[in-house]
């Protein structure tokens, strides 16, 4: 009895292993990044950020921080940025002064980035639009489920997952 028992947890083990493994994995889901971490990702990227405060102080509302960013969410815009061929300037990320919630900046769920024609085109021409929603903009939905919502003076993006990377 106890040898099934070892063999069941094992195998049981050993789906779950398998079925994280195709489904992403909760390892990248959980990683979250330093700022100097997420930094580096994005500058060997290509990705330029920028902020107000000319500053990355998560706990100043001027300023653009990467501390406690998703590695899913960093993944996804370097998809975003691969897959458009565009220029992205980041411009929000997990900073306070961000509405709060669990799919939140704060979090490390989100980002910002500048509104580039390029960016909006890409964006408006391959993910599937939602609608309006009311209090934060128009919003269109990738084929991976991430959204993209259109603030007005930039893009608020939520990445559940890395988009394809």
């Amino acid at each position: 009895m106890l040898r099934i028992l070892k063999r069941t947890a094992i195998v049981l083990a050993g789906t779950t292993a398998t079925l994280l493994a195709a489904l992403g994995g909760p390892a990248e889901a959980a990683t979250k990044l330093t700022h100097s971490q997420a930094a580096t990702q994005l500058r060997n990227a290509g990705i330029t950020w920028s902020s107000s405060g000319n500053c990355s102080d998560r706990n100043n509302p001027t300023c653009t921080s990467f501390e406690q960013i998703r590695q899913t969410t960093i993944s996804g815009i370097k998809t975003l940025k691969s897959s458009s061929g565009c220029a992205i300037n980041v411009t929000g990320g997990t900073e306070t002064g961000h509405a709060g919630g669990t799919y939140s900046h704060w979090n490390g769920w989100k980002i910002d980035i500048s509104k580039y024609t390029c960016v909006g085109n890409y964006i408006r021409n391959n993910f599937t639009y939602v609608g309006y929603i009311s209090g934060w903009g128009y919003q269109w939905r990738s084929g991976a489920g991430n959204l993209y919502t259109d603030e007005g003076n930039h893009w608020d993006i939520l990445y559940y997952n890395c988009g394809g990377c």
